[in-house]
C-alpha cells in the first residue's frame, strides 16, 4: 500500500510539474511574441514612412537614408498594394508560381489577406487613387517562437510518460521479486515435510506391504514433491526440451479424474501420433491442470464435460481446454489474466496470471480465451511454436 501511495504521489507531482512548466512557457512566450510583434509593427511604420518619402521624392531629394531604411528589412514579409489591390512591391516573400502573372496574382492575394487581417499601414497619396497599403506578416522568428511552447509541452509530456512508465516497470519488477522470493521460500519450506513423508511412506510399505491405500498415498506425496519443484522453478528460465503433449495431457486427465466429482466427464481429443514440442513438461502440465481446475469450478456442483483437444500443423501445436460451465462475462474477458482478478469467493486470482507467464515467457507461446458464452461454457486456447 505504501508503494502504491508513493507511486500515486510521484505521478501527481510529475503531472503538476508538467502543467507548471507548460503554463510558464506559454506565458513567457506570449509576452515575448507580443513585444516582438509590437517592435515589428513599429519597424513597419518607419518602413511605410520611408516608402511614402520615396513616392513623394523629386530630383532634389536625398534618398540615401530612405533607401537604407527600405533595404534593411531582411526578415519581415511585406507586400505593397495599390488602391485597386494589385501588388506593386514585395520583400522577404517566397514567390509561388511558374511565371510572372502567377507570381503577381499570388502576391496580390497574399497582400489582400494580410489587409483583411488588419496587418497593414496606409500610405496616403496626392489623391485617393494614389493611396497604397503596406501589408506585412509576422517574421519567421515570431512564428517559430509562437510554436515553441507547444513543442516544449510535447517534450515535457513525453518525459512524464517515460517517467511514469519507468515507475510502473520498477513497481512490476519489485512485485515479481516478491512473488519469486515467496515461491522459492515456499518450495524450500515444503522440502523438509515432504522428505519426512516420503520416509514414512517407505516405512509403512515395509510394515503393511499389502495395504491398498499406500500406493495412493505415495502418489500424493510425489505430487507434493512435484508442486514444490514447480514453485522452485518460478523466476528462473527452465530450458524446454522435446516432450509429448499427449503424455502431458494424459497425466492431467489421470490426476483430475481421481480428484473431481463423477459428474465431471474428462474427454480427450488427441491425434493418434504423439505431438512433440519443446516444453518444460512439469510447468506446462501445471498450466493445463490450472485451466482444468478452473473449468471444474466454473461448472460448480452440477457437473459437465471438460474437453482437452490437441492438434498440430506445420509450425504450431494447438491445445484447447473447453468446459460446459457458466462462461465468462464479456466485460471480464480482458481481465481474466490480470493478477488478482477472480470471480471465486476463495483464491488470490494468480492462477491464470501465472499460466500466461509460463506459456508466453517460458515457452514463447500464446494463451487466450478463444470463446466464452454465459451458460454454455468457455474455451481457452494455447498456441506453441514447434
Amino acid at each position: 500500500m505504501q508503494w502504491t501511495d508513493r507511486i500515486r504521489q510521484v505521478k501527481i507531482l510529475l503531472v503538476l510539474a508538467a502543467i507548471i512548466i507548460a503554463v510558464a512557457s506559454l506565458v513567457v512566450s506570449h509576452y515575448l511574441v507580443r513585444d516582438l510583434s509590437e517592435e515589428e509593427h513599429t519597424k513597419m511604420g518607419v518602413w511605410a514612412e520611408a516608402m511614402h518619402a520615396l513616392n513623394m521624392a523629386d530630383e532634389n531629394t536625398d534618398l540615401g537614408l530612405v533607401l537604407k531604411v527600405i533595404d534593411e528589412n531582411h526578415t519581415i514579409p511585406v507586400v505593397v498594394l495599390d488602391n485597386a489591390g494589385n501588388a506593386l512591391i514585395f520583400r522577404n516573400v517566397d514567390i509561388k508560381g511558374s511565371n510572372y502573372e502567377d507570381s503577381l496574382a499570388y502576391l496580390s492575394r497574399l497582400g489582400q489577406r494580410l489587409k483583411s487581417d488588419k496587418q497593414f499601414i496606409t500610405i496616403s497619396g496626392e489623391s485617393a487613387e494614389d493611396t497604397q497599403y503596406v501589408c506585412y506578416d509576422d517574421s519567421v522568428m515570431i512564428k517559430r517562437l509562437s510554436m515553441w511552447p507547444y513543442v516544449q509541452l510535447g517534450i515535457v509530456m513525453i518525459f512524464v510518460v517515460i517517467a511514469i512508465f519507468a515507475l510502473l516497470t520498477s513497481k512490476r519488477a519489485e512485485q515479481n521479486k516478491v512473488w519469486v522470493g515467496l515461491s522459492k521460500e515456499t518450495a524450500h519450506q515444503l522440502g523438509t515435510p515432504i522428505s519426512s513423508l516420503m520416509a514414512w511412506t517407505e516405512v509403512l510399505k515395509e510394515t503393511y506391504p499389502d495395504d491398498e491405500l499406500l500406493p495412493e498415498m505415495d502418489k500424493d506425496v510425489k505430487r507434493l514433491q512435484l508442486i514444490a519443484d514447480r514453485f522452485s522453478k518460478i523466476g528462473s528460465l527452465p530450458e524446454p526440451v522435446p516432450a509429448s503433449l499427449n503424455e502431458v495431457m494424459d497425466h492431467v486427465i489421470d490426476y483430475m479424474d481421481r480428484r473431481t466429482s463423477k459428474n465431471v466427464q474428462m474427454v480427450k481429443d488427441f491425434p493418434d501420433e504423439d505431438v512433440i514440442v519443446p516444453i518444460n513438461a512439469s510447468l506446462f502440465e501445471w498450466v493445463i491442470e490450472n485451466l482444468s481446475k478452473n473449468a471444474v469450478d466454473a461448472m460448480g456442483g452440477e457437473g459437465g464435460r471438460i474437453t482437452l483437444h490437441v492438434e498440430e500443423n506445420e509450425r504450431q501445436a494447438i491445445i484447447e481446454v473447453s468446459d460446459t460451465g457458466k462462461g465468462i462475462r464479456k466485460k471480464d474477458l480482458s481481465n481474466v489474466f490480470r493478477p488478482g482478478f477472480t470471480t471465486k469467493k476463495r483464491g488470490w486470482g494468480l492462477g491464470l496470471s501465472l499460466a500466461k507467464r509460463i506459456v508466453e515467457e517460458y515457452h514463447h507461446g500464446k494463451i487466450f480465451v478463444k470463446s466464452s458464452e454465459l451458460g454454455k461454457g468457455t474455451t481457452f486456447r494455447i498456441e506453441l511454436e514447434k
